[in-house]
């Protein structure tokens, strides 16, 4: 009788964990919505592409290699202790400058000439559509997301989990007033999860919106989209913010490619570049940086401080967990790069950027 009260309840549990998934797998676009996506010049064939094509999935021949390092080789991949955080930060935001709070993998609050700009909020314990499964965080928040200040605008990259998180647009929608600035189509999954019509901006690239009194311009990456087995139904991109004298570049995801000098010359130079840095592999080339490629695409954007992103959060990859900073900070040292690297949680004025600390040097090798 105990075993089949215990199986009960297992299956019960399952159930609920996983009653939630057809949501989590967002909305579809329609009317008008779908019509306005087919008329991008990056649809065709019923998905968006990219402007430099390339594979965004391993070869078929590698998977059984892939899987068995990600389950039996796990050495390096882990922090060697608890990743330290940041909670209150000793340096103030910058009222009419530019000041950065980047809260762990791509999560990152932007504070420009006075106004807060959140960039990939992600709050959840695991970046998937189930609670059982995927991967999960390798440190806590460094703030809840509850009592995050007046945001004046939340975008987004793209639909992948670990960059749009339905848990944290539900709770977003409830607790800030600020829209939703997204690439074509996403805009199906927010009106799903509750966010109203009138609080979302969907844009392709080079097309632009004024918001609290910044200049919005969803701008190129090479990367892809999906949060099922559908590729590419809605659109990824990067981000320009610009000010009245600032500007800030957020490269979401993306391979290296030569779409990077374009961006600049039409809309920099940027104080703040945003970059990844992790989740590489030569098994994926083309729709994840390497560090170096970070570095590339920082100059040809003619970026004026890196700040990097993607990484240190959850293990997507094979590399071990500080390789991605150790090979940044190198390059940078190198190529004469400013560089500013932070632990999660703390903030950095762009005008007064301290040296850089290696703090994450105690925490290799778990």
């Amino acid at each position: 009788m105990g075993r089949l009260v215990a199986g009960g309840l297992a299956l019960a549990a399952v159930g609920w964990a996983v009653r939630e998934i057809p949501a989590e797998l967002g909305g579809r676009a329609s009317g008008e919505r779908l019509a306005r996506m087919t008329r991008s010049p990056r649809f065709r064939d019923g998905v968006f592409h990219n402007p430099v094509p390339g594979s965004y999935t391993p070869p078929v021949g590698s998977l059984p290699e892939l899987l068995q390092e990600l389950i039996f080789n796990r050495d390096g991949r882990r922090p060697a202790g608890p990743v330290p955080l940041v909670t209150s930060p000793s340096t103030p935001p910058s009222e009419t400058g530019l000041s950065v709070v980047w809260y762990g993998h791509a999560t990152t609050l932007v504070e420009i000439e006075g106004r807060r700009v959140l960039f990939d909020p992600v709050w959840s314990e695991r970046v998937s559509p189930s609670r059982l499964v995927g991967p999960r965080r390798l440190h806590p928040l460094p703030v809840a997301l509850a009592d995050l200040p007046a945001l004046d605008a939340i975008v987004i990259s793209h639909d992948h989990y670990d960059h749009l998180d339905r848990a944290t647009v539900r709770t977003l929608t409830s607790v800030q007033n600020a829209p939703f600035l997204v690439p074509l189509g996403i805009g199906a999954h927010l009106e799903r999860w509750g966010v109203p019509p009138s609080r979302i901006v969907e844009l392709d690239w080079e097309e632009e919106a004024n918001v609290a009194g910044l200049r919005f311009v969803a701008t190129a990456a090479r990367h892809f989209s999906g949060r099922a087995l559908t590729r590419n139904t809605t659109l990824w991109g990067s981000w320009v913010v610009a000010g009245q004298s600032k500007r800030v570049f957020y490269a979401g995801d993306s391979g290296y490619f030569d779409g990077y000098s374009g961006i600049g010359a039409a809309h920099g130079p940027f104080d703040l570049t945003l970059m990844p840095i992790g989740a590489y592999s030569p098994a994926w080339p083309d729709v994840h940086m390497d560090p170096e490629e970070a570095v590339n695409a920082h100059l040809d954007l003619g970026g004026r401080l890196l700040l990097p992103v993607h990484w240190a959060t959850f293990t997507l990859a094979l590399h071990p967990w500080a390789e991605p900073v150790d090979r940044l900070w190198r390059e940078s040292k190198a190529r004469d790069v400013r560089l500013a690297i932070p632990r999660p949680g703390d903030r950095v004025d762009v005008g007064d950027v301290p040296l850089v600390d290696p703090w994450w040097e105690l925490f290799k090798g778990a």
